[in-house]
Parts: structure tokens; sequence; C-alpha cells
């Protein structure tokens, strides 16, 4: 049985609720249908130490300021995780959990959204998916013959998981300098920090509000013809929270060059040297989950959806956000997204009408 509804968004993580909250407040009839059997989004997966960039004040969804936590500056996942479920109560979000859409075609004047507890015949559809299911792992040399543990950054929880082992960390991003410190700052593993490029911190007093600041001042500029200001990759690729400045500081956060190839038991360089490894940890990003909207033919070689805004130019039905900053400048923070959900909101209301 097909089901009609005016709107489904797909995804129920932050982006998916902020388009809830948006659409609810316009009167717009929808349902959200989530993969998770949980709230909080990939807040409720994150490793034990993570902490957002930004205070409480300036991590919030749109409409429901987040509450600081108790004894912290910069919330944990598992508050900003609480946090969520509180906001899809507050407002009555209408999520179908342990929902996986499998499929979103065109059928004349709909969508249709397959998914495997039904299907949604939708008159728009915004996909709010987000990354966190798509880790991306390089090709690299010798990884299919490594013998010890190989995990991304989505499956790291804890130091103590790696007690008394070698742990090399790949990745010159946040999640590569924030793990490779809170191994090393627990001190029960042998950390080798690896990164393509030198690591780039940005000054220590800038944090999430101040991204988000460059990230719209970017965006704004490239809309209106003007000089490209280098958005937040100009200011640099790791925000030095305490425990990464604390580590850096401190002498214990220095990388190495990416090495050229894995051995069985090593990670080896090109001038001959080694560093024996119990684990790889692949903090190396991740790609768009788009899989779902492969029938409409939309992705360009390099896996991006062309969009105006959020609306995919070649199907106007179509809003995408949480992605990155080509669905939106920031769209995939808590602070960023409710923008690009406000105006997704706005332009399916023309649509509707």
């Amino acid at each position: 049985m097909t089901r009609p509804v005016d709107v489904v968004v797909i995804g129920g993580g932050q982006a998916g609720l902020a388009a809830g909250y948006h659409l609810r407040r316009l009167g717009i009839e929808f349902v959200i249908l989530d993969t998770q059997a949980a709230p909080g989004g990939a807040w409720q997966h994150t490793w034990d130490s993570l902490h957002l960039f930004s205070p409480a004040a300036y991590s919030s969804l749109p409409g429901r300021p987040m509450p600081p936590q108790p004894g912290q500056t910069y919330p944990d996942a598992s508050h900003v995780a609480d946090y969520l479920t509180d906001y899809e109560k507050r407002y009555h979000l209408p999520i179908q959990r342990n929902t996986r859409v499998g499929a979103v075609r065109r059928q004349g004047d709909r969508l249709l959204v397959e998914a495997d507890t039904g299907t949604w015949a939708a008159r728009a559809v915004i996909s709010a998916t987000g990354t966190w299911s798509r880790p991306f792992l390089p090709a690299v040399a010798g990884r299919d013959i490594f013998t010890g543990r190989q995990l991304h950054t989505v499956n790291y929880r804890s130091p103590t998981d790696f007690a008394g082992q070698r742990v090399v960390v790949v990745g010159a991003g946040n999640s590569g300098a924030q793990i490779a410190a809170d191994l090393a700052l627990a001190g029960e593993a042998e950390v080798t920090w690896v990164t393509q490029r030198p690591p780039r911190y940005l000054a220590d007093d800038i944090d999430g509000r101040a991204l988000f600041d460059a990230a719209t001042a970017h965006r704004q500029a490239l809309n209106a013809g003007r000089t490209d200001t280098g958005g937040v990759a100009s200011l640099g690729d790791i925000v030095a929270i305490p425990p990464v400045r604390a580590d850096r500081d401190a002498g214990l956060l220095t990388a190495q060059p990416m090495f050229t190839r894995l051995t069985a038991t090593s990670a080896r360089w090109d001038d001959g040297h080694e560093a024996g490894a119990d684990a790889v940890i692949w903090c190396t990003g991740f790609r768009p989950a788009l899989a779902h909207l492969a029938p409409l033919n939309l992705r360009t070689p390099r896996g991006h959806i062309p969009t105006d805004g959020t609306r995919a130019v070649d199907e106007p039905r179509l809003h995408l956000f949480g992605y990155g900053d080509w669905t939106g400048p920031a769209s995939a923070t808590l602070i960023g997204v409710g923008r690009p959900a406000r105006d997704a909101a706005r332009q399916i209301t023309e649509l509707l009408q």
C-alpha cells in the first residue's frame, strides 16, 4: 500500500529535526523516516570523549536553545543526543524509526519513497541522511595484507580498547587530531599520528561559532560574485580544543608524514622507516549517503548532486542539506542547519500551492 503525504524527510538526525521544525511551523503534512532505533542521530555513536567545538548557546537547532551541560563549557556527545531527543519530543515530530529508505523514484507528480516498512508518495522530499553511515577508507598499498585491526572514526570509542597496543592514527582533520590526542593523553597505547600534509591548527581562541561565521561569509561572497574568502579552509583544519591543545603543547601530538604502505605488522615509509602497528585508525572522512537517490540519476561523477541552495537543480521536488557547505553554509553543523532547513521549507510551501 502506498501512503500519500506532502513531504517525506529522509533522516532523523539534526538536519531532519530542523526540517521537521520548519515544516511543522508552516503547517505542512510530513513524516520523518529514520534508520535509527533511538533518537540522537550520529551523536549516539561517537567516541566517549567527544565534545562540541562551541558552547551550548552556539550549538542550537531552531526554536529550542540547547541548555548548558553542568560543569562543561563545551557539551559532550551524550548531552547533544539528549538535547536532540528532547527536541523531537517537544515539537511532536512524526518520526518513524527502524525504517530504511532504499530508493526514491519519480512517478508522475509524486516522488515514490520506497522503504523497508512501506512506500510513500510524496509531493516533495528532503534528503537529510548525512555522511556518518558512509566512512571513507583510502586505497593505501598493503591495506589488504595488514593483519592487525583496522577501523574508522565511526568505530572508535575509548583508549581502553587499545591498552598496550601500537596504534597508527591516520588523518589531519579534527577527528584524527582528537583521537590521537585521546589515545596519547590516556598513555595506554603507543601512538603514531600520520597526516598527508602538516597539521594546520586554527588559532586557540576559535570555536564553532567563528567557523560558522566564516562559512557563511564564504557562501555570501560566492553568491554575490565577490572575491572568494576561502571559508573555513582558510583558517586551518584542526580546532584546538583543550585536550588537543594540551597534548600539542606537551609534545605528545607530533604528526609524521603519511606512510607509503602497510605491511602485515607495520606502517612503512619510502626511506625504509617502519612503525609497528597492532591497529590502524582511519580518520579519513566521509562521503554523502545518497544511494537512495540513485534512481533519480542526479549525481555528478564527483558524487554530489548539483543544487541551487538546497534544491536539486534537475529535480525541484528534492531538497538536500546536512551534507556540507555544498548544501548550505555549515549545514552539517547544529548551528548551521537551521537556515537551509528554513529555506527548504519555504520553497516547498511555494511548490505545494
